[in-house]
């Protein structure tokens, strides 16, 4: 790969992917600037369940990349001590006992790809791993999946950021709204809302579901399905459970304090939009969700508020990952995606090595911007 130690770089956004790219980037000698519209990890990242999977069924480039996405995770644990906020004790998933039951198939499917998978009786759990409460398992059974985990993603940004500020990055922080700026055809910088205008010979454009806004003002479509976020977290307990759950009513996983972050569809559909923009979520929504995880937890332990967090969840129309350049817009990239803790390290990677090299990754191939522009 040919470095270009004169080359500046631009990121917007402070989460997973812009962190992640920007440490990529410092990394091949690039002079990178992180700008966020608010403090570091305020978005998306923030309210991620961040379990670390190719679980069911997609296409096989994006398996292909999300498996990539897996073994960098696994890089990154070898030899260091993350294992407060980056675990790998496996995922275990079963669906509704009723016609929309697909793990017999997911399972059947998963072995076809090579994917590591075993599909368990109710009675079979506890021995496989600990937690659950076998009653509240479909009689069809769940699927076990040994090589999946979880990552807290601001311990995660934090550890990156500690690395981009010894390569000399620069971090701007609170500056609002951000725009991409294009001199003759391509970009050459951006400019913050006060007007303070940062020059680069590239920018990587990563601020979640404002991605497909932001590329609007300059002419291209991505296609966007971004819907709502709630992640409640429960106050800390003792507890057996250390895989991640994904079950009908709720999916749950551990916290490095020894508490669980609680997700679900039918929670996240209940989140209000107000008049103003703002997120909230019902206090009846958090109760509910409380409950469905207490149910699925061996013991039924009373779980307790501790936090909550709402916004939009950013999702691409087609759910496949949006990374790479603008069509016809020298320097101007961009990462969205829904899977930004399974692909949070290694998105940024091929996209920092594009950029410097100037050649395309195949891995990426399949996830350009341009595939909407028909």
């Amino acid at each position: 790969m040919t470095h270009n130690p004169a080359l500046k770089v631009v990121v917007i956004g402070g989460g997973i992917f812009g962190v992640s790219a920007a440490v990529h980037l410092a990394r091949l000698g690039v002079e990178t600037t992180i700008v966020n519209d608010g403090p570091i990890a305020n978005g998306a990242s923030s309210r991620s369940l961040a379990w670390l999977n190719s679980a069911r069924k997609r296409s096989a480039a994006y398996h292909k990349l999300r498996m990539q996405g897996l073994d960098r995770y696994r890089t990154l644990a070898a030899g260091n001590d993350y294992g407060a906020w980056l675990r790998f004790d496996g995922g275990l998933t079963w669906d509704a006992d009723d016609a929309s039951n697909q793990i017999p198939e997911i399972f059947r499917h998963e072995q076809a790809i090579g994917y590591e998978t075993r599909l368990l009786a109710p009675g079979e759990i506890a021995a496989v791993t600990p937690g659950v409460d076998a009653r509240a398992v479909s009689t069809r059974g769940a699927i076990f999946n040994a090589g999946e985990g979880w990552v807290d993603l601001p311990s995660l940004i934090g550890l990156l950021l500690e690395e981009f500020h010894e390569r000399g990055g620069r971090v701007i922080t609170d500056a609002g709204s951000v725009d991409v700026t294009l001199a003759n055809g391509r970009t050459s910088g951006v400019k913050t809302a006060s007007g303070q205008f940062i020059d680069g010979d590239a920018v990587v454009v990563a601020t979640g579901s404002a991605v497909p806004g932001m590329a609007a003002k300059v002419g291209k479509r991505i296609g966007d399905g971004t819907t709502r976020a709630l992640l409640v977290v429960t106050k800390p307990l003792k507890h057996p459970l250390r895989a991640v759950l994904n079950t009908p009513r709720v999916a749950i996983r551990p916290t490095p304090n020894g508490a669980f972050a609680l997700d679900s569809a039918w929670s996240e559909d209940e989140v209000v939009v107000r008049g103003d923009g703002a997120y909230e979520a019902k206090p009846s929504t958090i109760a509910g969700l409380l409950d469905e995880a207490s149910k699925v937890l061996e013991g039924n332990p009373t779980l307790v508020l501790e936090s909550y967090h709402t916004g939009p969840k950013p999702i691409p129309a087609d759910g496949e990952p949006v990374i790479g350049q603008l069509a016809g817009i020298p320097g101007y990239n961009v990462i969205f995606s829904h899977s930004g803790a399974t692909l949070g390290l290694v998105a940024g990677e091929l996209l920092a090595g594009e950029i410097v090299s100037g050649s395309p990754h195949p891995l990426l191939e399949s996830f350009r911007p341009g595939r909407f522009d028909s």
